[in-house]
């Protein structure tokens, strides 16, 4: 049985993003992804997947002796009936054609589309979950049920009592938390006030901070302003899928927009989601069942860019600024207490 394979080497929220195919192609028949390291590592465990191939696109940039030995290791797999394009480029287009994929899907939107022997719609009014899941489908398929555009992610044992022992360490095996996400790769969706909201927030919640070892300068900030013990650190130290099953144990998480937001909409945790340089309606917003999204509304200038530019263009920066630890906490309050149905 040859399968299908899905093509995703972007960043890593598009990768988590791209489970709802993943599952609706594994009803069919085999899965094989083809992803960047990280992306491997987000999708490890996934019961979706037959085979996760590894990719390192920085490693092969420009090689042609690296593609042809990611292509070879492919072919000498399975021939594919189809290859999905859930990345868009020309390299990936001229991957899928090298692979000996029969049939290639994407975008019509893509650079690599003359590649392709069925192109897509792209449509931006759309999440970009249901647009990567519509790829399994005709144009005139039924719109998705919100259970099919789900991400999924599936911490491992090891990922569980790993929070198990950090929870234990940290004295809140069995308390509150919020969870705070402060960092982004891009400088302008980094929002300024975390110190100030945890500070809101210790008095009902312990708060996990998650992140990477770029975002331990604000971690450390967030700890020195609470007493000690208050804090659960998760930032530097925990594999992908153990950050989101700290994720999955708290009550609620803030975050920018960022990679924490799609950790948590997969797994299931209440999420506040800043956006400032950018909006959700790029397609990219919280797909929790209970979410709020904190955005400046007065400003002409926003978006200002697709990803989030290192700094204001316009040097104010009043997206983020603006966005007061007032506005941010009056919010959380109400993801953390829903209105209780009539």
């Amino acid at each position: 049985m040859s399968g299908s394979l899905v093509i995703q080497t972007s960043f890593l929220g598009d990768v988590i993003l791209t489970t709802p195919l993943i599952a609706e192609l594994a009803k069919r028949g085999p899965v094989d992804v083809l992803a960047t390291p990280i992306g491997a590592t987000a999708l490890a465990n996934n019961p979706d997947i037959r085979t996760i191939i590894r990719y390192d696109k920085r490693g092969t940039y420009g090689s042609a002796l690296g593609l042809w030995q990611t292509i070879k290791e492919i072919r000498g797999r399975r021939p594919y009936d189809t290859a999905y394009l859930a990345q868009g480029s020309f390299r990936s287009g001229l991957l899928s054609i090298l692979t000996g994929a029969r049939e290639r899907i994407g975008f019509a939107s893509s650079t690599g589309r003359v590649l392709y022997t069925r192109q897509m719609p792209y449509r931006p009014e759309k999440h970009h979950a249901e647009r990567l899941w519509s790829l399994a489908f005709s144009d005139c398929a039924d719109p998705p049920t919100r259970d099919q555009i789900r991400p999924r992610l599936y911490p491992s044992d090891e990922d569980r009592a790993t929070i198990d022992a950090l929870l234990r360490g940290s004295g809140a095996h069995d308390e509150p938390i919020v969870a705070l996400a402060p960092g982004s790769a891009w400088g302008t969706k980094r929002w300024p006030y975390y110190v100030d909201l945890a500070r809101r927030l210790a008095d009902d919640f312990r708060i996990a901070v998650i992140g990477s070892k770029a975002d331990l300068p604000i971690a450390h900030e967030i700890m020195e302003a609470l007493p000690p013990g208050c804090v659960v650190d998760g930032v530097g130290k925990l594999s992908l899928l153990a950050s989101a099953e700290l994720i999955g144990r708290a009550q609620a998480i803030v975050t920018n927009d960022s990679a924490p937001q799609h950790l948590a909409s997969a797994m299931g945790t209440p999420t506040l989601a800043i956006f400032g340089p950018t909006v959700p309606e790029f397609g990219f917003g919280p797909l929790a069942d209970r979410k709020a999204v904190a955005g400046h509304t007065g400003l002409t200038c926003r978006p200002c860019d697709r990803h989030g530019p290192q700094r204001c263009p316009l040097g104010h920066w009043r997206c983020m600024r603006e966005l007061t630890p007032d506005y941010i906490s009056s919010l959380l309050t109400e993801v953390l207490n829903p209105p209780v149905p009539v």
